[in-house]
């Protein structure tokens, strides 16, 4: 429910929970602790409350089932293993990404899942720590490691649109560099089997790049601790999603495969590998990793929370039903509320995904966890159409983290869609300044658009110019970028393009949303008989999105199926009035076109 990714709503998708850090095989049902992508545990390094939680139970109601005490174990409910291994101390666990975070304006923000801004609600500087075995220098101070990144991607797009020769794949090592520069890389060292201690202290506060700094400290002086190389990989992802730089990707997975070389089928890396593979879109994977982890800790935060966003993704929303309800009995907290919320969303049950919000809301016990939860919520009120209490939610996540880049995205766009254009725009050029994702760009891009103003033209180019840049980037840092493409190339690109990327990403996975891609993608090439199929198709769970009532009365319109396409375009207008600031104008516009013709 948080702004998403993953399938990109804010710059995909979207990580999976668990504060524990590696190693935590604790059979318990407490509170989360991790990020993260589309999709929801708490913020990574936080410590686990040692205050009861309750679980929602298969109605949303609330279960007999509650969390841990201090130490890990059942409150009560949950029976402990007697081969359980006890808990390791909890280190940092990106987990709240409750779904993937779309990169267009169609598609607001989460792991994630989406992938996309810190899911968990944590604020962290843009400290990028390289592979192991590499010395770097220091990390430069936050705004200008920001700075750098932005002004890389602009100096690509410009290069791009002017087109002097440069390939590709040359600008991406470039900007990747840049994207990178300053980082810490950790190696050497004598050899030890420690327990990351150093680290667990800070990252209990939630300061993820002093965490990150201690754990390289402590790695290069005990090698070989193989929980402390999972939980480094972890945080790479987390700082990767929270900077919207897929170039970190590589490093977690050089860190977690570490681990993984040094202790064979560790639960932690096995976890951290199913919320990389999360992270760059590759859910096939991640479900997998999830399963194997699994395997060896049932209770598993991380991969209960991965495996739910995996199956949703995937489009298999019986299974990510069923796995929500296990993952409430065994882990209740507000991560496993935030999936089971988006699921019965999914199936349009909105009443049900309010009421455990509202409940997950009430559990929040940081900062952190009130700006993620009430940002889901604002979330559900903007798509059903209520700006006003959109709007409320959204200060209510910012009164928590004013920092907090979904609920500044989806501020943005309630403000937009209440008349204030220029708030929303000052708004988003904020978020992009500090994460230019596609979400936000595209959306900041269709707002000039929409105000046409001297010079807003230029401005809306170089925006969609972004999102291309971030796009090769991300695909350099292994991320499945193809849905991102699909959306922002129908609207403000190439069509052929758009067409290419949204039948492969069909091709892995068939969910809602690659299906409204891809009949939204056939339908800007012409081929409206063959998108409708793709249309319905989307529009088959119940999910009640604007964008795809939308795109399904104009494809509608264009098959000439008239009545149709009034009730789709007249239902997409009254879920949501203002759903895009091109959009809704040319909704309104094919009705009257529509109306005159009858």
């Amino acid at each position: 429910m948080p702004p998403r990714t993953n399938d990109n709503e804010q710059g995909p998708v979207p990580p999976a929970p668990d504060a524990s850090g590696p190693g935590d095989t604790s059979p318990a049902p407490g509170r989360p602790g991790g990020d993260g992508e589309r999709t929801g545990a708490a913020a990574p390094g936080r410590a686990r409350a040692a205050t009861p939680r309750q679980g929602l139970g298969g109605d949303g109601g609330e279960t007999a089932v509650r969390g841990a005490d201090a130490h890990g174990e059942p409150a009560n409910g949950l029976r402990a293993r007697a081969d359980d291994t006890p808990p390791a101390p909890r280190l940092p666990d990106p987990a709240h990404t409750a779904r993937p975070a779309s990169c267009t304006a169609h598609r607001h923000a989460a792991d994630s899942p989406g992938h996309g801004a810190d899911a968990a609600g944590e604020r962290h500087v843009g400290q990028g720590p390289g592979g192991a075995g590499r010395d770097r220098a220091d990390v430069p101070e936050a705004g200008a490691v920001r700075g750098r990144r932005v002004a890389a991607l602009r100096r690509f797009a410009g290069a791009a649109r002017r087109g002097r020769g440069l390939h590709t794949a040359s600008c991406v090592v470039l900007l990747a560099v840049a994207l990178t520069a300053g980082s810490v890389a950790v190696g050497g060292g004598r050899d030890g089997n420690g327990t990351a201690a150093v680290a667990a202290g800070v990252l209990a506060v939630g300061d993820l790049d002093a965490g990150v700094r201690s754990l390289q400290a402590h790695l290069r002086d005990q090698p070989r601790d193989f929980r402390g190389w999972a939980t480094l990989g972890t945080a790479y992802v987390e700082q990767a999603r929270t900077h919207g730089d897929p170039s970190r990707y590589p490093q977690a997975e050089r860190a977690l495969e570490r681990s993984l070389a040094l202790a064979p089928d560790n639960e932690p890396a096995l976890a951290g590998r199913a919320a990389l593979a999360a992270a760059r879109h590759d859910f096939t994977r991640a479900l997998d990793f999830a399963d194997r982890a699994l395997e060896h800790n049932p209770y598993s935060e991380r991969a209960l929370c991965s495996r739910i966003d995996a199956l949703v993704e995937l489009g298999r929303y019986d299974e990510a039903a069923e796995a929500a309800t296990t993952a409430d009995r065994r882990r209740p907290g507000v991560p496993v509320f935030t999936r089971y919320a988006y699921v019965r969303e999914l199936r349009g049950d909105v009443r049900t995904a309010r009421k455990v919000l509202e409940h997950a809301l009430d559990s929040a016990a940081t900062p952190a966890d009130v700006a993620y939860v009430a940002t889901a919520l604002g979330q559900l009120a903007w798509n059903r159409g209520d700006h006003g209490t959109a709007l409320t939610h959204y200060a209510r996540a910012l009164a928590a983290d004013d920092a907090y880049l979904p609920a500044l995205e989806g501020r943005a766009r309630a403000q937009a869609a209440t008349g204030d254009r220029a708030g929303a725009i000052a708004t988003l050029e904020r978020v992009v300044a500090r994460s230019p994702l596609p979400g936000p760009l595209v959306a900041l891009g269709e707002l000039y658009e929409a105000r046409g103003a001297d010079g807003d033209r230029a401005k809306a180019r170089e925006q969609y110019a972004l999102v291309d840049a971030w796009t090769a980037l991300a695909r350099a840092g292994g991320v499945d970028a193809d849905l991102d493409t699909a959306l922002a190339a129908a609207d403000h690109g190439d069509a052929e393009e758009a067409l290419r990327a949204a039948r492969a990403e069909w091709d892995r996975r068939h969910s809602v949303h690659t299906a409204d891609a891809l009949a939204w993608a056939l339908h800007v090439n012409g081929r409206d008989g063959e998108a409708l199929r793709y249309a319905r198709r989307a529009t088959a769970t119940g999910y009640r999105n604007a964008v795809f009532r939308y795109h399904r009365g104009m494809i509608e319109k264009a098959a000439g199926d008239d009545r149709a396409a009034r009730d789709s375009l007249t239902a997409a207008l009254e879920l949501n009035p203002e759903f895009s600031p091109l959009g809704a104008r040319a909704a309104r516009a094919a009705l009257e076109e529509l109306e005159a013709a009858r």
